[in-house]
């Protein structure tokens, strides 16, 4: 009596994987699925919704135009988005789904800009939520405290810095995020690092002088703070810190996830 053999099943190299905009729609779903991402996106509107408060009850009148109020809604945002960006890339590894996410999806690169598109939406989003608590409340501003001199002051290149700036503190968090792959570590090296650079360049003398305006972050994005143009060599200088602090990051990770082991 012989045993049959089954025939090899051929597979079909050719066929079709996921859909990209499928992956984007899915990690966009893990975004808010944990209580962490969940309770992030909430606590920015919630923030948002406080500090529009707290600005028409103890601000002076003189200080809530539209300019003043939207810089302010992006102290939150600035803050968390990283954060969410963190999350949505660790959180493979912390709650060990990263091994069924690649068996569906291999092509880990697809994955990572899945997540990186994601990222990219909740910050335009974030954006516009600072934008419509920051109309909001210029508008109650209106009504509480009569006309406020040029009350819908805001330059282009007030809202082009704003919206950049948000733009780079989420890119450093994800590239954070792809570097160290662990929750935790990731939101701190991403809060202290640059912090304890600015602090170091600051203490010595030749840093300071030499390295700090190129370097660190933290001074390179302090001319975009305003909503005037910044000049040439402003831009230079950002350019140069967002290369140590963002690009690299961001290239390390993706070298690093590629020869990693998923588990």
């Amino acid at each position: 009596m012989t045993a049959a053999v089954a025939a090899p099943v051929a597979i079909d190299e050719r066929a079709p994987g996921i859909p990209w905009t499928r992956l984007v729609r899915i990690e966009m779903r893990k975004m808010v699925d944990t209580r962490a991402g969940f309770w992030l996106v909430l606590g920015i509107v919630i923030i948002s919704a406080l500090i529009t408060g707290a600005m028409l009850i103890w601000s002076d009148p003189r200080n809530l135009t539209f300019g003043q109020m939207f810089g302010m809604m992006n102290i939150p945002t600035g803050v968390l988005l990283p954060v969410l960006a963190i999350l949505l890339v660790t959180s493979e590894r912390s709650q060990r789904t990263g091994l069924v996410t690649y068996t569906l999806e291999p092509r880990r690169s697809r994955v990572v800009s899945a997540k990186l598109a994601t990222s990219l939406v909740y910050a335009g989003a974030a954006v516009l939520v600072a934008l419509a608590f920051g109309a909001i409340g210029t508008l109650l501003a209106g009504a509480f405290h009569g006309d406020i001199p040029n009350q819908w002051d805001m330059t282009w290149a007030g809202l082009r810095n704003s919206g950049m700036l948000q733009l780079i503190a989420l890119l450093e968090g994800f590239g954070f995020a792809m570097v160290i792959m662990n929750s935790a570590a990731a939101i701190v090296g991403f809060f202290a690092l640059p912090t304890v650079w600015t602090i170091i360049s600051n203490i010595v003398p030749w840093m300071r002088e030499h390295l700090e305006v190129w370097a660190s972050l933290n001074s390179a994005e302090r001319p975009f703070q305003s909503g005037h143009s910044v000049a040439g060599e402003g831009w230079a200088h950002l350019g140069v810190a967002v290369a140590i602090w963002v690009l690299l990051p961001l290239l390390v990770g993706l070298w690093r996830l590629s020869r990693s082991e998923v588990k």
